[in-house]
C-alpha cells in the first residue's frame, strides 16, 4: 500500500534525533525479515521510512541554519553513526526558544561536549506555530534536554495552537498532567508521553525484573539503579536542580510494578555520573535485594551496557506511527496504551505485559478503522 509520509517536526537535534533520522533511512532498503531492532515492521501500513522530517528546532550555533541531515552529525552529538550517507533533506534547522532548555553549567565544559548558544534571534510562539503549519507538520517530537520544564510547556502550547500531535520523549510531565491531558483531549489532538522508555534499557530491564519478583513471590526489600554516560544528556544532568522529574519518572516506573511500594530510603533510581569517554554509551549497574521461600535472603546484580540513543529510536518510530493512526481516526487526548508501553511516566501505569497487549489491540483496531474509512 502506497502511503503519504508521516510529517514530523523535531525539537532538539541531538543524539536521539540523530539515531531516529539515521534509522528512517537505514531501514529504507531493508526487507521485513532482515530488519533487526524494530518492534513492528509496519504499523497501520506505515513502515519506518514512511516518516519524513519537515521541520526542526535547536539553539546550538553548529546546528541552526544547517540542513537537518548535516546537523545530526554536528558536535556535540556523539552517538554511533550507522547510516552515514544521507541525502540533503532540504529542511534547515530553525532557531528555537531557549528558555530553560540551556543549563548555564554547560559553559564550564569544552564546546565539543556541550551546547553553544547561537546568536540568532530566538523564536517566539507565533514563529514556531507558523513553521509547523507551513511545513505541514503532523506530529511534534520533543527531544529537549532533561529539566527543560518551561521549554517543554512552550512547545506543547505550540502543538496545541498548530493543531499537531505531541510526542513527549523527556521527563517533563505533560501527558501525565491532567490539565495538559484535558487540553489536548478537548482539542482532539493526540498526545503521547511522558519520558521515552528505551527498547532494552535500564528502566525497562529494572521493571521486568521487579515484576518478575512480584510474580514469583519474592519479596523485594531494596534496590538501586546507577547509570553513567558521556553524552550531553548526562553532562546536562550534572546540574542536580534539573533532575527532580527525571528521578520521579524513573523511580515511579519501577515502583508501579512492585508487589508493594518500597520506602523512599530503600529505592534509588537515576543518573549517577558523567564519564566523558563513554560518549553515547550508557552503563547501568543494577542491584536488587530480597527474600525467597523461608525468608532466605537473595540478591541480584546486573551490568547493562547500551548505546543510549539508538536504544530509543525504534521506540520513537512506533510512537510516531501510533500518533499517526490516532490522527487518521480522529482520536485526541492521551493515547493510554502507547504511553504506557513506550514511556516511563504515563498517566496510567501498567505492567509491560499489559501495556504490550493494549498497544497491540490499539494498533489492530486503529488499522482496521483506517482501512474502513
Amino acid at each position: 500500500m502506497d502511503v503519504n509520509p508521516i510529517r514530523i517536526a523535531i525539537v532538539g537535534v541531538g543524539n536521539c534525533a540523530s539515531s531516529l533520522i539515521q534509522g528512517i533511512h537505514y531501514y529504507r532498503d531493508k526487507k521485513p525479515e532482515d530488519a533487526i531492532g524494530l518492534m513492528h515492521w509496519k504499523v497501520g501500513g506505515y513502515g519506518p521510512s514512511d516518516i519524513k522530517v519537515v521541520a526542526a528546532f535547536d539553539i546550538d550555533s553548529r546546528k541552526v541554519g544547517r540542513d537537518v541531515h548535516e546537523a545530526i552529525f554536528a558536535e556535540p552529538n556523539c552517538t554511533t553513526v550507522f547510516q552515514p550517507d544521507l541525502p540533503a533533506s532540504g529542511v534547515k534547522v530553525s532557531m528555537g526558544a531557549i528558555l530553560d532548555g540551556y543549563s548555564e553549567h554547560m559553559a564550564d565544559h569544552p564546546a565539543q561536549r556541550s551546547f553553544v548558544k547561537a546568536d540568532a534571534r530566538e523564536a517566539d510562539m507565533d514563529a514556531v506555530v507558523k513553521i509547523l503549519k507551513d511545513s505541514g507538520t503532523e506530529i511534534l517530537m520533543n527531544y529537549l534536554p532533561v529539566g527543560s520544564e518551561e521549554a517543554t510547556r512552550f512547545y506543547a502550547e505550540c502543538a496545541l495552537k498548530a493543531g499537531v500531535a505531541f510526542v513527549n520523549c523527556i521527563p517533563v510531565f505533560i501527558a501525565s498532567d491532567p490539565e495538559w491531558a484535558d487540553r489536548f483531549a478537548r482539542k482532539g489532538i493526540p498526545l503521547v508521553g511522558d519520558d521515552i522508555k528505551a527498547q532494552l534499557g535500564a528502566t525497562i530491564t529494572h521493571r521486568v525484573l521487579t515484576d518478575l519478583f512480584a510474580r514469583r513471590g519474592v519479596k523485594l526489600e531494596r534496590t538501586y539503579q546507577l547509570n553513567t554516560g558521556g553524552n550531553t544528556d548526562f553532562l546536562n544532568m550534572l546540574n542536580q536542580s534539573r533532575l527532580a522529574s527525571k528521578r520521579e519518572s524513573k523511580t515511579e516506573a519501577v515502583q508501579a510494578v512492585a508487589a508493594k511500594r518500597l520506602e523512599e530510603q530503600d529505592i534509588h533510581v537515576g543518573p549517577s555520573d558523567y564519564v566523558p569517554w563513554q560518549k553515547d554509551n550508557k552503563v547501568c549497574f543494577l542491584r536488587m535485594e530480597g527474600k525467597l521461600f523461608g525468608d532466605v535472603p537473595m540478591n541480584l546484580e546486573l551490568r547493562l551496557s547500551v548505546e543510549d540513543s539508538p536504544n530509543s529510536a525504534g521506540v520513537a518510530i512506533d510512537m510516531i506511527r501510533c500518533a499517526k493512526l490516532a490522527l487518521l481516526n480522529g482520536k485526541g487526548g492521551v493515547l493510554d496504551a502507547a504511553s504506557a508501553y513506550f514511556c516511563k511516566h504515563p498517566p496510567r501505569q501498567m505492567t509491560d505485559d499489559q501495556a504490550y497487549t493494549e498497544v497491540e489491540k490499539f494498533i489492530a483496531q486503529s488499522s482496521r478503522q483506517t482501512k474502513a474509512a
